[in-house]
This record gives structure tokens, sequence and C-alpha cells, in this order.
């Protein structure tokens, strides 16, 4: 009986949807988003508009828009019209209600799992056989250890890498021993590229040793590079959440509320979730995770809220504002 009534609710709520748009209205939406989600939402986006056209017949286009997450929010706090920001983390997205007021500051309460629909973590890719015996966080300042990463500056999935380093080496030797450890693995860094898919990039070209990177990037190197890659998984990592929200600013000027709000809510649909597996990100959904399990080995995470009570906001004051952390080891000065 309850699956019935939440069908009978979905229908309705394209009913809804179908009354307020025009029907075979063409209509055009941006979704800025990050680095990695390239080949997600060419599928996911390619299944909305199908729906909308059979079942609202609505002639849909999602325009994309790709980078790394800080920049991307950035982009639209300098004018860019997303409809949809799909970012990496929470702190990039509160920019835009915090700066230019472009979506309520409670956004994150307006879709489930704090408008978070997959999640993912930080894990290593390295070349075929392991060479350089790298298993751990500790190996990573080893003096012969190149480490690749992008510019935490430019990329959300940079800050998580960086948060993921820091949080192992905190909670095993505190503050000071947090601060070395993360000022030599930045030693060896040979490049920082602006995001995620730059660096993977760069480790696939053959610099570096080590790739730290999201786990769906990680799995999809490994897939696509016949067994010339495989992925380690740390002891410990950090549970990343990357978040989804509407641009209220944008929307209203463009008249897309509606068929906006039914793309953020179709993200959580069985049908999406199973999408979103498929391309190596762990869904919410606990039924589709369950068969899926298999693709996702256990790692200990934990969340930010374990190392920095007031989350990405304070996390950003201390480490990747200017003159924080990150400046000063990039500058020499800790």
């Amino acid at each position: 009986m309850k699956v019935k009534i939440v069908h009978q609710l979905v229908v309705l709520s394209w009913v809804v949807c179908a009354s307020v748009l025009a029907y075979g209205q063409k209509i055009t939406i941006l979704n800025v988003s990050y680095d990695p989600t390239r080949e997600l939402y060419k599928e996911i986006n390619s299944l909305f508009i199908e729906k909308c056209r059979k079942e609202i017949n609505i002639d849909l286009d999602i325009q994309m828009s790709h980078g790394g997450s800080g920049k991307q929010a950035r982009s639209v706090l300098e004018g860019l019209e997303a409809d949809v920001v799909t970012l990496a983390l929470g702190y990039d997205i509160d920019m835009l209600a915090k700066m230019r007021n472009l979506l309520p500051q409670n956004w994150q309460l307006r879709l489930p799992n704090n408008s978070c629909p997959y999640t993912s973590t930080i894990v290593f890719l390295v070349r075929k056989g392991n060479p350089k015996n790298i298993r751990s966080w500790e190996d990573l300042i080893r003096s012969d250890i190149g480490v690749i990463m992008p510019n935490p500056k430019t990329s959300g999935g940079a800050r998580w890498t960086y948060l993921a380093i820091w949080g192992y080496a905190l909670k095993k030797g505190g503050e000071d021993y947090a601060k070395d450890f993360i000022r030599k693995t930045i030693k060896n860094v040979p490049v920082l590229d602006v995001g995620a898919r730059g660096s993977t990039n760069t480790f696939l070209q053959g610099m570096g040793d080590v790739l730290l990177t999201w786990e769906n990037e990680a799995m999809l190197a490994k897939s696509e590079a016949e067994g010339k890659f495989e992925i380690v998984y740390p002891e410990i990592s950090i549970l990343a959440e990357p978040p989804v929200a509407m641009v209220d600013k944008y929307v209203e000027k463009h008249g897309t509320q509606d068929i906006v709000k039914k793309y953020l809510e179709f993200l959580y649909t069985e049908e999406a979730q199973e999408v979103i597996a498929k391309h190596f990100y762990r869904p919410v959904n606990g039924k589709v995770l369950e068969k899926y399990k298999n693709q996702f080995p256990p790692i200990r995470m934990f969340k930010i809220s374990e190392i920095y009570p007031g989350g990405w906001e304070e996390a950003h004051k201390v480490h990747f504002a200017s003159g924080g952390m990150f400046d000063n080891i990039v500058e020499g000065r800790q």
C-alpha cells in the first residue's frame, strides 16, 4: 500500500508540473557542476529529458558547465546564470547564498540527506603492481613518492583530499603532527591542477606515483585503462558529501522553477540512484546501495564535523581562506 501511495504522489507531482508549464514548451536549464561528474550527468540528463518528453511533453535542454568546484562557484558569483549547481562541497553553495543571496541560506534542508543525492570518499590510485608499495597515508610523505592532487584553492575534491589527510594525521598525532604531515605531503606534489579531472589526466600521462582522488574518479580511471592502475583504500578516509541546489534568483528570472525542482527530485529516484551507482558514486538509497555493495569496499570514514565542529566554514577559514594554512605551506611560511 505504501508503494502505491508514493507512486500516486509522483504522478500527481508531474501533473502539477505539466499544468504550470505550457504543453510542448521548450526549456533550457544550466547545471554548473564540478569536474568528475561529466559522465554521470550525461546519462542522468538523457533520462530526465526523455521523461519530460514522454510524461509532460516538454522539450528540455540541459546544458552543463564543468570545472573545479571552487572555480565554478566563483563563476556563478560573478554572473554565470546557473539554474542548478551540483558542486563538490556545501561551502561553495553557501557562498552563493551568503555573498550574493542567490538562494536561501537554509538551502540544504530543501532536499533529502542535506541535499546530497550520493556520497563518496578519497582513495589512492597507483600504477599496476603498486611499484612503490603505497599502502597508507604515511607513505605520502616518503621522499621517493610523487603525489598528484589538484589545488584546494580551486578544486572541491582537493579540499576533501586535504582534509582527509589532515583528519588522519590529526587523529594520529594531534595538531602539530598534522601540520607537519600536511607540509611534507604538499612538498611531494609536483603540480597542482585546477580540478580533479585535470589531476587524473596528469597522472594518466605518467607523472607521479599516486593520485589522491575521488573514489568514483579512481574507479572510472581504472575501468577505462585496461589494467594499468590499481586502487588502494587507506585505513581511514573522509566521508565526502557533494550537494545539489536550485539557484533561486536565476530560476525565477528564467521561469524554470518547476522543472528544476523536478530535476533535483529525480536524482533521488531509484532510477537515478542506479545510474549514480553505475558511475561509481555511493547512492543514498539503501536498496540501491545494497545491490551494489560489492562494488564499494568497506572503509572507515569520518565526517568533517568530527575534525571541525563548525563544518566547512570553520575548515575554510583555517586552511583555504587567503592567508590560511594552505597558503602559508605553499609560500614556505610553515
